[in-house]
């Protein structure tokens, strides 16, 4: 009956639970927090860097807080902290250490920058104001749609964010042109009565925010750990000679995979070795032309046929520069038909067919059936000892 009451709320990693007395339980749940990471410093003090957490809010928002009122703090506790007005809750992420490394790794620095403080471990009473003003969210969503339609606003609401006490809201907003917000923060400060941030996001944010499985069958990069989007162009695919059907680059946010980044540098430098075929290279049984060309295995596949792809000859990329320099000194290079025979050690794929019979397992079992009738048989023709 106890679990009947707890609710999992995906979008903040925590699951919510009331309890039959009436108090309201508020506990961090790992497995659903977007950009988690793990403390691989745990356990490592410093006593420079005691004091600094990194708090997770809504999603993929996160902050840099310092503990001001020097509570024993630990790994997923509430706390409240600063905030422009007011305070806000979340869940401490990380500690110690761990928490400089992050900084860096979003371009900043932990000298300069402005700590907002941790005021306390969340409250009872702070727990039930947070939760009042998390239920709000998706109905001031809405409603705040129905409002940027009317007034024929090219943009789109894809999340609200509410602060902890409730007096604050973030709404975060997608468009491909410059707007101006002022009516419209107008419309929302007096339909909702709350203080208003707008804040624009692209479509790879938006999609960390709402989060799923990729085409990998794990979970979206964007929502995983990624927080920082280079530009991810055609080009990359073009190395590494990927097909361009928009269909098969596009990710869930419908912009191209950020995962196709990650190869183009090891594609790059194997593309050093690679020589550059133009013309078709001359052979003593007619030209050869480029079909296709296996960057990471050093392999270029050539064809008699200009039009085709049937019968294709793997030869090593430092064997083509050498018919390309025998082509260059006006020389012809052998038949690219009597390699045939290493077409099976540049592929690394071995037949198995001819070795053993599909059928063998069922020979044994019937040569063991025959063995147990001849055993039978000679059984029955033992003469009896008297």
């Amino acid at each position: 009956m106890e679990t009947k009451n707890i609710q999992h709320d995906c979008s903040r990693g925590c699951l919510v639970e009331r309890t039959p007395m009436g108090d309201l339980r508020c506990g961090m749940k790992q497995s659903c927090s977007k950009l988690a990471t793990y403390d691989w410093l745990e356990g490592l003090q410093d006593p420079r860097y005691d004091d600094l957490f990194e708090v997770r809010f809504k999603n993929t928002h996160k902050g840099y807080y310092r503990n001001a009122s020097q509570t024993l703090l630990k790994t997923g506790d509430l706390v409240a902290v600063e905030a422009a007005t007011g305070h806000d809750i979340g869940f401490v992420d990380l500690s110690g250490p761990l928490v400089i490394k992050q900084m860096k790794r979003h371009n900043l620095n932990p000298e300069t920058y402005e700590f907002k403080k941790i005021y306390r471990k969340a409250k009872l009473l702070d727990l039930e104001k947070w939760q009042e003003a998390i239920a709000r969210e998706h109905p001031v969503m809405m409603r705040a749609r129905k409002i940027a339609a009317n007034e024929n606003l090219p943009m789109k609401i894809g999340d609200v964010e509410f602060q902890g006490d409730g007096t604050k809201a973030i709404f975060y907003y997608i468009a491909d042109e410059r707007i101006d917000f002022r009516k419209l923060i107008k419309l929302y400060a007096s339909e909702f009565c709350i203080r208003i941030e707008m804040r624009q996001f692209g479509a790879r944010q938006e999609a960390g925010l709402i989060g799923g499985i990729g085409v990998c069958g794990q979970e979206l990069c964007c929502s995983r750990w990624m927080a920082d989007f280079n530009s991810v162009t055609t080009q990359a695919a073009r190395i590494q000679d990927l097909s361009l059907n928009p269909q098969k680059l596009a990710g869930q946010c419908s912009k191209l995979k950020c995962c196709i980044d990650y190869e183009t540098p090891v594609y790059m430098d194997a593309l050093k070795g690679i020589p550059q075929v133009v013309n078709p290279i001359e052979t003593d049984d007619g030209p050869v032309y480029l079909v296709k060309t296996d960057v990471l295995k050093e392999t270029m596949w050539f064809s008699y046929d200009k039009h085709s792809m049937t019968n294709m000859q793997p030869v090593p990329a430092k064997k083509v520069q050498e018919m390309l320099e025998a082509n260059s000194r006006g020389e012809t290079v052998p038949s690219l038909r009597t390699v045939e025979k290493t077409r099976e050690e540049l592929n690394g794929f071995k037949s198995s067919a001819g070795e053993e019979s599909i059928t063998r397992f069922d020979n044994k079992s019937k040569s063991r059936t025959k063995n147990k009738k001849r055993k039978i048989s000679r059984k029955k023709n033992v003469p009896k000892q008297p």
